[in-house]
């Protein structure tokens, strides 16, 4: 995001005002202060809140626009002149006490305009500021909300690309009023320095939250090569989710909640994580119709039409009395909507569910999604940045056989590991295993 506004400086609170433009929208003021805390149309003030250079002014005025479109004009604008203040940087020191007696001042000055102004008939104002501590958002909130009974929220601007940041500062900031007398590169420095400051006390709105996703451990029907089903856990399955529940509680994850499908080999995996856990029908694994605990040898061979035309169009290909990946993405939509609001969540499900969440949070197509591999015994970590998810994988160092299919050159083609002999080999291993460990 890139702002527009070169009169700004950021030590300066901003407010933009917007008021109805029809009169009979105009409702009687309140001479009392609070007495429209109850009302559905009580003022609101916006809070921005950011480092500098973040885009929060661009923000205020796309929302100033989107105002004024639908019928609410800018009444005009607030911005304290304090600018003679300011030399360098050292104005925002953290430890420059006169510097943050004026800046606090400054702000307590804005809120009191803003305040006034919506005591008179405002309707909307957008304090535009970096309110980066949280002391100065519980003042922000003590005034607007406890000592005038107006709404409040808070909208955080997160930027940490240094490209977009740069020409941020090149393109506006550094021809503020506060870098007349400066070249560009020293201002460039300055502000660079002046962001280091804010750095130093900034405290987001929330703090940063991890989303972590994975198959089960493997399970019976994975050993023979099936898909769907409800069986139990294999050996190795029951193995990762020990290594599993280790790993989780290393890892202290505070207010973790554990949300798995209804089905078994979910349930057991996470059967020893001691945290809050709830069971989702729409995590459940894709339905297959009538393909379900066939491996994909037996449905190429039974129905070899269907299983070319899948390998063609896999994310719109529906199972006969089963689902497609399109359905599964409509299935899972309120999933989505509450993962977005929720903090720290280990999300176990299964191989198709899994390749659609991620197809969200990391921005794939519909052509990639159903290709994603969603690998056996791997925690997929997904964290929010600016512009989408950080993924991260853990593998736990416990062997699982390998369930993902490439897209086939050929459809209807299959490699040689998912053929029946390959999978007996392998389910024969595993018993041997097992005869040997016990």
């Amino acid at each position: 995001m890139t702002s527009t506004d070169h009169r700004k400086s950021d030590k300066v609170p901003f407010v933009r005002f917007f008021q109805r433009r029809n009169s009979q929208f105009q409702r009687k003021v309140s001479i009392r202060i609070g007495e429209r805390a109850n009302y559905v149309n009580s003022p609101h003030v916006i809070a921005m809140v950011g480092l500098p250079a973040r885009g929060k002014t661009y923000i205020s005025k796309k929302l100033s626009r989107y105002l004024n479109w639908i019928g609410i004009n800018t009444k005009g604008e607030y911005r304290r002149q304090v600018t003679t203040a300011y030399k360098n940087h050292d104005f925002f020191r953290p430890d420059n006490k006169e510097a943050m007696v004026i800046r606090t001042q400054c702000a307590i000055d804005a809120m009191k305009d803003v305040c006034e102004w919506l005591e008179s008939g405002g309707e909307v104002a957008v304090f535009d500021a970096t309110n980066s501590t949280a002391d100065r958002r519980k003042l922000i909130h003590e005034i607007v909300c406890n000592q005038m009974g107006f709404k409040l929220f808070f909208v955080e601007s997160v930027c940490d690309d240094p490209q977009i940041i740069e020409q941020n500062i090149i393109e506006v900031k550094v021809n503020s009023p506060d870098y007349q007398n400066m070249n560009k590169e020293m201002a460039l420095r300055d502000f660079l320095q002046r962001i280091e400051h804010y750095e130093e006390r900034y405290q987001p709105l929330e703090e940063k939250t991890e989303f972590c996703c994975e198959q089960h451990g493997e399970s019976e029907q994975n050993l023979q090569g099936r898909i769907g089903g409800d069986s139990d856990l294999s050996l190795r399955g029951h193995q990762y989710s020990g290594a599993l529940t280790q790993y989780i509680q290393q890892q202290d994850i505070p207010g973790l909640r554990v949300w798995t499908s209804w089905l078994k080999r979910t349930i057991q995996t996470v059967s020893g994580i001691p945290a809050p856990q709830e069971r989702w029908k729409a995590l459940n694994e894709i339905d297959a119709g009538i393909c379900e605990e066939m491996t994909y040898e037996e449905i190429a061979e039974k129905y070899p039409e269907d299983f070319a035309a899948r390998d063609q169009v896999k994310f719109t290909y529906r199972y006969p009395r089963g689902e497609s990946y399109e359905d599964l993405v409509a299935r899972l939509e309120p999933v989505i909507m509450e993962l977005e609001r929720q903090g720290n969540v280990l999300v176990v499900s299964h191989q198709a569910v899994l390749r659609c969440l991620l197809a969200y949070f990391l921005d794939k197509s519909a052509d990639e999604l159903p290709y994603l591999q969603v690998p056996l015994h791997t925690i997929i970590k997904l964290t929010p940045v600016a512009y989408g998810c950080k993924m991260e994988q853990i593998n736990l160092p416990i062997e699982a056989v390998d369930t993902h299919r490439s897209k086939p050159k050929i459809p209807g083609t299959l490699d040689d590991k998912f053929k029946r002999e390959k999978w007996n080999a392998l389910q024969n291993y595993h018993n041997h295993n097992n005869h040997d460990t016990s």
